[in-house]
């Protein structure tokens, strides 16, 4: 009888590894002092394998949903780069599909309302559906009606029990985070209309693995998606895909434009579909080769981290870091990083403010903080906002503060 973890799209046994980062905390369960004082704090396989058949890379759930979500640090709109994408996609859906107040919008995942608020402005209809509490009750008080539970085939069963169904779902970083791909996506095939279409967002596998960018692996995120993988995950449970856009968003994303395989509306596949497959073929997605060099690259990445953070210290040098993100996480507690070599990360939201990140125990405090400290180096955790972080912090290049951006590869900014 096989050992080896089952896939969570086809079931097949997982026998090969893409790379594996050890034991790990929960890339999004910061600490309160007493915690940290306390000294209990979990540690979890961190293991990204490779499934043979059906080529969705994944880790093994070693927690349940409840423990991640049901309370979660994580609200969207403190990027203004990720509110501008929101509005730019609420432009672009509304006019491909012609929809307007008779449309129904469904967002799962749906975070504090930031996207849905999009269409709440045009007087849309909208439902959002958020397994954490703390998150929907910001939602709610901003009148963008939203419903607390995980989404899966009970939940969507439910809603089209009272007759809702819609002509737009939207699933944006969420697929990656789901356990039961089975339940999960046949529940957004049932909510569908007919007519209706699903758009989904997720970061591309492609992308991650060309960037090197290991560190947007943790254990929240349980799948990782080539196109190749998602078409399949998709087709499995009835939907199939007919669009796709490249997006930049997360270091590399693609938004899969996606329809009910009986739908009342065929819509062609267009070009771009054929266009990405054969970018992931070239690349070898298709085959266990094409991702044989990534773990050596992370070692390689790790290995100039570390030399950075050694030769800072020993030439009297502080650095401090920019952002409480879950990737800026797995970066830190790969590279073994702690107090000794970063004093503290800054972040703008007050819900992280106060508390500590989990590993490397820094402290979370207030941007302002920064100008008052004045350290001569600023690691940018989130490398995928670094224009965006550079230019809120560009005063700090006054006393000759120089900007550290870890990833694809370490660059310290002129």
């Amino acid at each position: 009888m096989s050992t080896d973890p089952a896939c969570l799209s086809c079931g097949a046994p997982l026998r090969h590894t893409l790379i594996d980062l050890g034991e790990q905390p929960l890339a999004n369960a910061y600490l309160v002092r007493e915690q940290l004082e306390a000294g209990d704090e979990p540690r979890y396989p961190l293991h990204a394998r490779i499934c043979a058949d059906c080529l969705l890379v994944q880790v093994e759930k070693v927690v349940s949903p409840a423990e991640i979500f049901s309370d979660y640090a994580y609200f969207s709109s403190y990027s203004p780069s990720w509110l501008a994408h929101c509005s730019d996609y609420a432009r672009t859906v509304t006019d491909r599909l012609g929809l307007g107040p008779d449309s129904m919008v469904i967002e799962v995942a749906s975070n504090d309302g930031h996207l849905l608020a999009n269409f709440v402005s045009s007087g849309m209809p909208v439902l959002g559906v958020e397994p954490a509490a703390n998150v929907a009750k910001v939602a709610v008080e901003a009148g963008v009606p939203t419903e607390v539970a995980f989404f899966g085939r009970p939940c969507a069963a439910e809603i089209t029990g009272r007759g809702v169904s819609a002509d737009l779902v939207v699933a944006n970083n969420v697929l990656a985070h789901v356990p039961d791909l089975d339940d999960f996506v046949g529940g957004l095939a049932a909510i569908l209309k007919p007519s209706g279409v699903l758009t989904v967002e997720v970061p591309h596998l492609l992308r991650i693995i060309e960037g090197t960018e290991f560190d947007t692996i943790y254990h929240e995120h349980l799948s990782y998606f080539s196109l190749l993988a998602a078409r399949d995950v998709l087709a499995r449970r009835g939907l199939r895909v007919f669009d796709v856009d490249e997006l930049t968003t997360h270091g590399g994303s693609l938004r899969i434009w996606a329809s009910r395989l009986d739908a009342a509306k065929a819509w062609p596949e267009t070009a771009a579909v054929e266009r990405v497959l054969e970018t992931e073929r070239a690349a070898g997605l298709h085959s266990l080769e094409g991702y044989r060099e990534f773990a050596p690259r992370v070692e390689s990445l790790l290995a100039d981290l570390r030399r950075f953070l050694r030769d800072a210290k020993a030439a009297g040098e502080r650095v401090a870091a920019y952002g409480a993100a879950a990737k800026g996480n797995t970066l830190l507690n790969t590279a073994e990083v702690t107090t000794e070599e970063i004093g503290y990360v800054v972040d703008r939201s007050p819900h992280k403010q106060g508390r500590f990140l989990p590993g490397s125990h820094l402290p979370i405090l207030e941007p302002d903080h920064v100008r008052d400290d004045r350290p001569d180096y600023l690691l940018v955790l989130p490398w995928n906002l670094r224009d965006e972080i550079t230019a809120q912090m560009a005063d700090v290049r006054k006393w000759g503060c120089r900007f550290v951006v870890p990833v694809p590869r370490l660059e310290v900014v002129p």
